[in-house]
């Protein structure tokens, strides 16, 4: 590796996500990245247009049943890392195979880095062969970067070993999310997460139908698209819901919405192959200064601490915290602004993309030692 510069592989999922690990390793000081990937990444990243082989579409993000083409093709001389998301996802699998190849010849160049959230120790989808595969393939990687504090208990279990396990939280821009120059009057809550049904968004409109008996004039207003966008729609129509949609919005766009409210809520369960891990929605309402409202549901909890207020699964129980926020504008300022310290304090975006590039540069030292 040059002194000077570490150069990186990214084999992205088929249905990776922008603004986030990607984004974070580019955001790493001196680090060049190169990314093959289907769609063109946001930041400062050399991008490979690439394309899969996907029999089915019916899993998604880690659990996609996609290969990417074009990886035996790279030049392994090029690079000094080859990294990817999650243990189990099958492009992990292939870089994993890549990097072997290279080695093989007693190259010490890639090494190998693995980026995980996972937080179930029994992940069913680690019993089905190719994904099984895949995370086997990675017990030799160099570096297993967690993003919450439960994926290292998660690869302790599946007994991977903990010399290669560095813990880094993830950061959020705390310049363009932030607080607005006044708090929020208004009972307005926001909502802004996919509309799928492990977020809860039809958890979210019942608690808000209570919460309007107590307070007629509360609002709601949601941000983004999924499978449960017809019950949004439809609340929407009604104008004694107090529900407005506003569709797809980028992170200037959610900001924005986050400083026009006073709470940010929503309502996580957990699916067969999923739990909630920390949610990167929570953490742009912190660094906005909202308190938050939201069911207990995995580790979410790594995220949303007292006085914020976790919950049951019931909308009895989201109503009456929302209620608890909406009907004491001082306990939302005191809260709000308690959220933002923490978040510029443990998830500024900057320090926090530091910190992934020191778990690198730990790994890199002990190669050369």
């Amino acid at each position: 590796m040059s002194d000077a510069l570490r150069r990186m592989l990214w084999v992205s999922l088929p249905d990776q996500r922008a603004r986030r690990e990607l984004y974070w390793m580019s955001r790493m000081p001196d680090t060049a990245v190169k990314a093959m990937a289907q769609q063109e990444p946001v930041g400062d990243i050399d991008w490979i247009p690439s394309t899969y082989r996907r029999p089915i579409k019916r899993f998604v993000e880690a659990g996609a049943l996609a290969w990417v083409r074009g990886l035996p093709e790279q030049d392994p001389a090029e690079y000094d890392w080859v990294t990817s998301l999650e243990l189990c996802s099958l492009v992990t699998g292939q870089a994993s195979r890549w990097r072997r190849a290279a080695r093989a010849g007693g190259a010490r160049r890639p090494l190998q880095a693995v980026i995980t959230w996972e937080n179930l120790p029994d992940q069913p989808l680690y019993k089905v062969p190719p994904y099984r595969q895949a995370l086997n393939s990675c017990r030799d990687a160099d570096l297993l970067l967690c993003m919450v504090d439960a994926a290292r208990d998660h690869l302790l279990a599946n007994d991977f070993d903990d010399e290669l396990i560095r813990v880094v939280k993830p950061g959020v821009d705390t310049e363009l999310f932030h607080p607005a120059a006044e708090p929020v009057a208004e009972p307005i809550v926001v909502f802004a997460s996919p509309l799928a049904d492990n977020k809860g968004i039809d958890r979210v409109l019942e608690a808000m139908a209570i919460v309007r008996r107590e307070i007629p004039q509360a609002r709601l207003k949601v941000a983004g698209r999924g499978p449960l966008e017809h019950l949004v729609r439809s609340a929407a129509e009604d104008p004694r819901s107090g529900v407005e949609i506003v569709g797809s919005l980028d992170a200037a766009g959610v900001a924005d919405l986050m400083r026009s409210a006073a709470v940010f809520a929503t309502a996580p369960r957990p699916t067969w192959k999923w739990t909630e891990q920390l949610g990167l929605a929570y953490l742009e309402a912190l660094a906005c200064g909202l308190p938050i409202v939201t069911t207990r549901c995995g580790t979410n909890d790594e995220a949303v601490q007292p006085p914020n207020r976790l919950v049951e699964d019931d909308a009895e129980a989201l109503a009456d915290s929302l209620l608890h926020f909406l009907g004491d504008p001082r306990l939302r300022a005191q809260v709000g602004a308690a959220n933002r310290t923490h978040a510029v304090t443990h998830h500024d975006l900057p320090t926090q993309c530091a910190a992934m590039g020191s778990a690198f540069a730990e790994v890199e030292a002990l190669h050369r030692a």
